[in-house]
């Protein structure tokens, strides 16, 4: 029987036959071992209606037979069979209807994941915690656009407020509900540890074809001095050390990390996968990954298809993005110099 359309009665119990329907916006949960009386206070505490929970191996059948659906709340942290055809289905249905997506996943899956993403209204989380995966689901809720609305800044400022103690109290409804001891089966929330945590002295992968020439040089009245990957790897390494004198959270700048890595491996020929890149950004995954789709959004940062495996996807600078750093260490190094 479907659960779908159900409606909030009133506190005697009885339906009123007047009584508006319920206007919230509503939320699938596609997920192995959970149930709907557990998810039912996270969603209400988001301001979601929730449709119903569907484990991951009737999935695809419930998207077939859903009519409607606002928000899609999947939790694929392991490799399972279908799980690209799931993927798929679901990225194409957010595509044609405009359903915020929210895919939590982990270090085994987060690649496939991130190869499947095609909708701008889908939000890729590894490992979150308990703060991050609340932001998405309140983000997801707002992410269709009020018509009409009058953007001013105090407003704005405002509605930036009410949104943080949302994600507030949010976080601390899951944080009650995975303390729980009768919801020891149900996913947890915080998927393992991070990849951010993991030593950060990976080796790239070797590229299967040559990826772009050698940034090209400057003017010749301004020769731009070679550098070489070994140099920035060494300026990378600089910039973990500092944690170990000061404060590391005074010093977070993933995208910064991100393009002096994707830089290094552009020069010395190597491919970087979606999970290496959230390594070499020292934050926490999900952050990471969006920073990800900040750089690639701004045309900083590219997917590359993997010609061997279409699972997966590689990201590399733009050539213009190399381009710039590029001149960068040049003026840089002339700057030291004098």
């Amino acid at each position: 029987m479907m659960e779908d359309f159900s409606y909030a009665l009133p506190a005697g119990g009885q339906a009123d036959p007047v009584a508006a329907p319920d206007a919230r916006s509503s939320l699938l949960v596609l997920a192995d071992r959970i149930d709907r009386d557990a998810l039912e206070p996270v969603a209400q505490a988001a301001g979601l209606r929730l449709l119903g929970v569907t484990p991951l191996a009737d999935a695809m059948a419930r998207l077939d037979a859903q009519s409607q659906c606002d928000t899609l709340l999947l939790f694929c942290p392991a490799a399972m069979p279908m799980l690209e055809q799931l993927l798929v289905q679901i990225e194409t249905q957010a595509i044609h209807t405009g359903m915020a997506v929210i895919l939590v996943t982990g270090g085994e899956t987060v690649e496939l994941a991130f190869a499947c993403l095609r909708s701008p209204h889908s939000q890729l989380l590894c490992d979150p915690d308990r703060t991050e995966l609340a932001a998405a689901l309140v983000t997801a809720r707002q992410q269709r656009p009020v018509i009409d609305r009058v953007h001013e800044g105090d407003r704005d400022s405002v509605r930036l407020q009410q949104l943080s103690e949302e994600v507030a109290r949010l976080a601390r409804t899951i944080d009650v509900l995975t303390q729980r001891s009768h919801l020891s089966a149900v996913p947890s929330f915080d998927l393992g540890p991070r990849m951010a945590d993991r030593p950060s002295d990976y080796i790239g992968m070797p590229a299967l074809s040559p990826i772009g020439a050698v940034p090209q040089a400057t003017p010749a009245d301004k020769p731009t001095p070679a550098v070489t990957g070994s140099q920035i790897r060494d300026m990378l390494r600089a910039r973990r050390i500092r944690a170990d004198f000061l404060p590391g959270d005074l010093f977070a700048d993933p995208a910064w990390d991100m393009l002096l890595d994707l830089f290094a491996a552009r020069l010395e020929q190597e491919r970087v996968s979606v999970s290496s890149l959230c390594i070499a950004a020292a934050v926490p995954p999900t952050t990471a990954l969006r920073w990800i789709r900040i750089l690639t959004d701004k045309g900083l940062v590219e997917r590359q298809a993997d010609p061997l495996d279409g699972r997966r996807v590689f990201i590399a600078l733009a050539q213009d993005a190399a381009d710039s750093l590029a001149r960068w260490f040049g003026a840089s190094r002339r700057f030291l110099s004098n």
